[in-house]
């Protein structure tokens, strides 16, 4: 059984620190420029920061140039590139052959992988790409277990393999989708997708010798959402993914929350874990409930263990978690108070949960006291009325910074 890499979104410096302290061996991220997230919080300065605290950790960086590139977009991926091997990245995650080529000559210490957005369906697929200096395919979430059993069988030896094991799925064929471009002008191809495929459409159909008379499908007040597409999620999978030779799993969402990084990392990471101690012993019901109480659009095992499987449309367009919410975030200890950085209101009464980094079952308890962060006086109830709004409370048992907190509704 290999010992499989749980790699993590990230979309900031404070979510790589997340990340980490909730059991990620690595985590990706991307610059503005030239990854499929040019939304995402990381900018070039920060990289740096990045890389140095996560070797410090002894834990890894894996940095997107996936985007499939115009001419003129060269000089910037060759600068890009080159900082990347000086600044020591762990690998470089490409997904254009063009880029391919200038990675290998302008980062020739930095590994290659190469992205799912390459549509890696095949293990003659993964040798051409594995002549060509890739150290690891990102696979394609179009293909079944046995599909995936094949190519890891098949595979050259040194090849590693990769694939996505929770969070969004794309309309798109592995990501290649140009709806968002087509409708907002945004390429999804170029890190800037509109997410096209969540929005409500009107769905009419017209018969051929009665044009202009409009008929609706199946709409409600906010029409309906045909190409949503549920979340990914494979921890009952964790087994046969762990024993089939997989060298890591990925977790979509560098946009997303840190309470929904650190609720998603520990479950994958106890999941690991309680597998390699005890196979005999594995129950996944554990983990769900926690990746529940995160927001998610409902989950699917998509082709994984079915090719048939249908059952991967969200078409009602809700996002599911009516019982939770990000209540904040640690910040420090002071005396029997603890310093919280809150996300959502707080009130006297509120009935929390502290994540614990390493273990499955929250620490579940009740907001007693509340104080002003900056007076000390007491209140009952805080508003996060500015960005970092903080509010002392205390919380019975030892924290430690950082940690994340959940409030029940």
């Amino acid at each position: 059984m290999n010992k499989i890499e749980l790699l993590a979104p990230a979309g900031s410096f404070e979510k790589a620190k997340i990340a980490f302290m909730y059991g990620a061996d690595a985590i990706y991220c991307g610059t503005p420029k030239l990854s499929l997230r040019s939304r995402s919080e990381i900018q070039d300065n920060e990289l740096e920061k990045i890389i140095k605290y996560a070797h410090s950790l002894g834990k890894k960086v894996h940095v997107a140039i996936n985007i499939y590139a115009w001419d003129e977009t060269y000089e910037e991926i060759k600068k890009q590139a080159k900082e990347l091997d000086e600044l020591g990245a762990d690998a470089i995650i490409v997904a254009d052959g063009g880029v391919v080529d200038v990675v290998r000559e302008y980062a020739p210490n930095t590994p290659i992988h190469i992205s799912t957005q390459a549509n890696t369906v095949s293990y003659h697929a993964c040798n051409f790409w594995y002549r060509n200096g890739a150290k690891r395919i990102i696979l394609g979430r179009e293909l079944n277990k046995e599909q995936i059993k094949s190519i890891v069988q098949n595979k050259p030896k040194n090849l590693e393999i990769e694939i996505f094991a929770h969070g969004a799925l794309c309309f798109g064929y592995s990501g290649r989708c140009f709806l968002s471009e087509f409708l907002s002008g945004r390429s999804g191809n170029l890190g800037d997708c509109a997410q096209s495929c969540r929005w409500a459409y009107n769905v009419y159909v017209e018969e051929t010798n009665n044009p202009g008379n409009l008929m609706p499908v199946e709409t409600d007040e906010k029409g309906t959402y045909i190409f949503s597409s549920k979340d990914l999620c494979l921890i009952r999978e964790i087994p046969e993914i762990m024993e089939m030779g997989i060298d890591s799993i990925k977790i979509e969402g560098r946009l997303k929350t840190e309470y929904y990084i650190a609720t998603v990392i520990n479950a994958y990471r106890n999941a690991i874990d309680d597998y390699m101690k005890n196979p005999k012993e594995f129950n996944s019901d554990k983990y769900i409930e926690e990746l529940e109480k995160t927001k998610t659009r409902g989950l699917t095992t998509f082709y994984f263990n079915d090719r048939n499987n249908k059952d991967f449309q969200d078409y009602s367009g809700r996002q599911y978690n009516s019982h939770y919410e990000f209540g904040g975030k640690v910040i420090e200890e002071k005396d029997d108070k603890v310093l919280i950085e809150i996300r959502n209101k707080l009130s006297i009464g509120d009935n929390m949960e502290l994540i614990i980094p390493g273990e499955i079952k929250p620490f579940k308890f009740t907001i007693n006291k509340l104080w002003d962060a900056d007076t000390l006086e007491e209140i009952d109830t805080v508003n996060p009325g500015k960005a970092e709004q903080k509010v002392f409370m205390q919380i019975p048992m030892k924290v430690q910074k950082n940690w994340i907190i959940r409030r029940k509704k």
